[in-house]
């Protein structure tokens, strides 16, 4: 086995390379349509994505895709917008607006390629009749902060879209729709890849308006209206206008742990993966991976040193503190705290997409000496921690995983390695 940090490295790119729409959309394009071929997308990857195609498909192609900021690749017939992530802003309602004139007044005859991957639903924000932008931002940043999960978002947010929640397939109708998606969800759920804007959605306002009860948000009025009316349902399974729509997994969390794992075993390093879908406070399941590290050390876990523990999924972080954080560090963090400088035990989180939460890096590293380290140059671990200001623990270390921009996402990658003791 390579060095531990090189070991873990390794890991975390080929989780990486396993979802690269390069690889991944050639083998699930569809055939030409005998009318227009039509591209949109939305999400990190939807720049990526859409070179795939244009260097793949057959017959001439149309279309507009908007990714982040900093996420666009070079495209020549179809158009890349880059809009912000995770509160939406102006480019990517232009974004949107333009998505729905290419989907409108099609015939049977067209095909509308759709792809979708991670951080869609802020990019594709077209707010339904009656919503400001302003207050669509507000009403992020405040769930945002709140602790509620992807799933809880997406449903509040397909709810006050005119876009999202299966409306653009209804909208294409009745040409045929089909969604290449790159899954950042736990679970992989179609409808909330994305906020599900070309399938049917089983959650409904109410549902909506419970999430947000649950987390004591108060919304702007214009969503507060808009939530209370009975026309801004979302398309429910069965409904005839989206009877063409076909969806595709092309690339998903577990396929990229997979591929982590392989690496591992050919170095003969044990895997216990403890899924692709963990979900929950950022800080608390750092807290319970280490309690797994004191059970392989006990004997009583169904691996052995040399062994890496791997998970996927999305957890969140409550804001209470002022630092800089992002929930792979926050996680790291309450895991190095936990682990109480355990020996021969090091880890890695980080975001797939290279971006943890709003800050530059992807996520960080940490070993058995990182709290002696930290102490010694004077900081406060714990306090840290409580501070949300797991970015500048490890940039203090320079233990920071910076990768830029991966152009794909299916959603946040942690490895722990265990060494033999000595």
């Amino acid at each position: 086995m390579d060095a531990p940090r090189h070991f873990l490295r390794e890991l975390f790119r080929a989780a990486i390379d396993a979802a690269d729409p390069a690889k991944a959309v050639p083998r699930f394009l569809p055939p030409p349509p005998k009318g227009r071929f039509i591209v949109v997308g939305a999400g990190k990857a939807a720049a990526s994505m859409a070179r795939a195609v244009e260097n793949h498909a057959k017959g001439p192609i149309e279309g507009l895709v908007v990714t982040r900021y900093g996420h666009g690749a070079p495209c020549q017939k179809i158009e890349v917008i880059e809009a912000a992530h995770p509160v939406p802003d102006q480019a990517g309602l232009f974004a949107a607006r333009r998505i729905v004139e290419l989907c409108s007044h099609l015939s049977e005859n067209d095909l509308v390629l759709c792809l979708m991957s991670g951080g869609a639903s802020a990019l594709l924000t077209l707010p339904g009749e009656g919503v400001a932008l302003e207050d669509m931002r507000a009403l992020t940043q405040a769930l945002l902060k709140s602790g509620a999960n992807i799933h809880e978002m997406n449903c509040v947010r397909k709810h006050l879209s005119a876009i999202q929640g299966g409306r653009l397939a209804a909208l294409a109708h009745p040409a045929r729709v089909v969604t290449l998606a790159i899954s950042d969800v736990p679970g992989d759920d179609p409808a909330v890849i994305g906020s599900g804007p070309t399938v049917p959605d089983p959650t409904t306002l109410a549902d909506a308006r419970k999430i947000l009860a649950k987390y004591r948000i108060e919304p702007p009025a214009s969503c507060a209206r808009r939530l209370s009316q009975p026309e801004a349902e979302t398309p429910k399974p069965g409904d005839p206008r989206l009877a063409r729509s076909e969806f595709r997994m092309i690339a998903s969390p577990k396929a990229s742990l997979d591929a982590a794992a392989d690496i591992a075993r050919k170095q003969d390093v044990a895997v216990l993966s403890l899924g692709d879908a963990i979900e929950g406070e950022a800080s608390k399941v750092g807290a319970r991976h280490a309690h797994f590290v004191r059970e392989i050390r006990a004997g009583i876990a169904p691996v052995k040193p040399p062994c890496v523990v791997i998970s996927g999924g999305e957890t969140t972080v409550t804001v209470k503190g002022n630092g800089r954080g992002g929930r792979n560090v926050e996680y790291l963090l309450a895991l190095t705290v936990a682990l109480d400088g355990a020996p021969g035990v090091y880890a890695l989180a980080g975001d797939t997409d290279g971006i943890d939460g709003t800050e530059n890096n992807a996520g960080a590293l940490t070993a058995p000496d990182s709290l002696a380290r930290a102490r010694a140059a004077g900081r406060d671990p714990a306090a840290m921690l409580a501070d949300n200001d797991g970015y500048a623990f490890f940039e203090g270390l320079g233990d920071l995983v910076v990768t830029g921009p991966t152009l794909t996402n299916v959603n946040d990658f942690r490895a722990i390695l265990l060494l033999p003791p000595p």
